[in-house]
């Protein structure tokens, strides 16, 4: 499309809007408003037009407030009171005049009605070239009208954790496109996982974008999203859907995911509960042994079925003995970790107060082994009130026991 057609006919610049639906109700809860070029043969997204730099800034200022214009007037006609209206902005532009224009346009609507607590300012943060201080306080001026600022795009090939808690913002569109390639699924969920835990920091609402199959949809759940979007759920209509479109739909699927993730939960918990029991019987056996290199030296045989790595630990994580660490089928002493200090690990030291309370052992989250790269878990067991016994879990007894996600 050429961009002097579309500006000399912006009677053909009309909004579309994509549904949001939530985890709580499972209804719709707003809409993204995306600008289309619609003539009688086709309907062509605005988007390339929107982001092609070459085009004059008045242009896409215009055909900008034409879609919002637009789109305003439709939801104060016909949408619910409540609805969210996410409006995409380029922080580029938007800092050309510090915002005044796009403020100028909502006062104008405030004054027909239209809350400004239901706007949500979208922006993406990679594409902003200027001053990220001032864009800052612009969008703290902005949140001063009640409006909401989403950062679009978060987790699409690399998201800077400052800029996004320096921009503080309302909401993190997750990107789960780059879930659908089999090859970067673990590394990016990995990144996901790290933007989910700065977003529940910094007081961000989740909302996962993207979503074009039902594994994707079960990863937002799982993964603290309280907002979906996507053409799984629905696609760009020129028109609003009713709030309880998807209802029943929605309801179905979590209910599945609710029974895979309790079926998932109760295997681990059965997990535990065996190591529990085998432990206490092998320590009961055991407890004659002279030191504790001989000690694990005997539970590794034991448990060699299940396990590449055994040592012990005091309570404040120096290790009182070596490892002994399977390779090539064979166990092998390693001397050289004899107290070594593990207390700056995550969670280290909550674990040990947990299990000294509850005196139970504990299943850790997966997590890469440093040393071999590979997926395992790590079972913790409290031996006496000082010291705790430590066995690293193969994955391949892990995917075996249906434990390994």
């Amino acid at each position: 499309m050429d961009a002097l057609d579309i500006i000399a006919n912006l009677q053909y610049v009309v909004p579309y809007y994509q549904a949001i639906f939530s985890a709580d109700e499972h209804r719709v809860i707003g809409y993204e408003v995306l600008g289309r070029y619609k003539t009688e043969d086709q309907v062509n997204s605005l988007g390339p037009f929107f982001h092609d730099e070459t085009i004059p800034e008045e242009f896409r200022l215009e055909v900008d407030e034409t879609v919002t214009k637009k789109a305003l007037d439709h939801f104060l006609a016909n949408g619910d009171e409540k609805l969210l209206i996410f409006l995409n902005r380029d922080a580029n532009l938007l800092m050309l005049d510090r915002a005044e224009s796009f403020l100028t346009l909502l006062f104008q609507y405030e004054e027909k009605g239209l809350a400004l607590d239901r706007i949500v300012l979208e922006i993406n943060e990679k594409h902003f070239r200027g001053n990220l201080d001032q864009l800052s306080h612009l969008l703290t001026y902005i949140r001063t009208y009640g409006i909401r600022v989403a950062l679009d795009n978060i987790g699409e090939h690399s998201s800077n954790l400052e800029r996004i808690s320096l921009l503080a913002p309302d909401i993190l569109k997750m990107d789960l496109r780059e879930l659908r390639k089999t090859s970067a699924s673990y590394s990016y969920q990995d990144v996901l996982y790290s933007i989910s835990l700065l977003a529940r920091k910094i007081g961000a609402t989740l909302l996962y974008e993207d979503i074009e199959a039902s594994f994707q949809l079960q990863y937002a759940w799982r993964n603290g999203g309280r907002y979906y979007q996507g053409y799984y759920l629905a696609e760009p209509k020129p028109e609003l859907l009713p709030a309880e479109f998807l209802k029943e739909r929605l309801r179905d699927e979590c209910h599945q995911f609710i029974q895979q993730e309790k079926k998932k939960l109760q295997t681990l918990y059965n997990i535990s509960e065996q190591f529990q029991q085998r432990l206490t019987a092998l320590l009961a056996k055991h407890k004659k042994a002279i030191d504790f290199n001989e000690l694990i030296a005997t539970i590794a045989n034991e448990l060699g079925d299940v396990c590449f790595r055994v040592y012990v630990c005091d309570e404040d994580g120096f290790q009182r003995s070596a490892n002994i660490f399977k390779r090539n089928n064979m166990w092998e002493i390693q001397p050289e970790y004899y107290m070594k200090n593990w207390s700056w690990r995550p969670y280290f030291l909550e674990n040990i107060i947990r299990m000294r309370s509850r005196k139970r052992g504990i299943l850790s989250d997966l997590y890469a082994d440093i040393e071999t790269g590979e997926t395992i878990r790590t079972y913790s067991y409290p031996m006496d009130e000082r010291h705790y016994l430590f066995i690293d879990l193969s994955y391949s007894y892990l995917f075996e026991q249906d434990a390994h996600y």
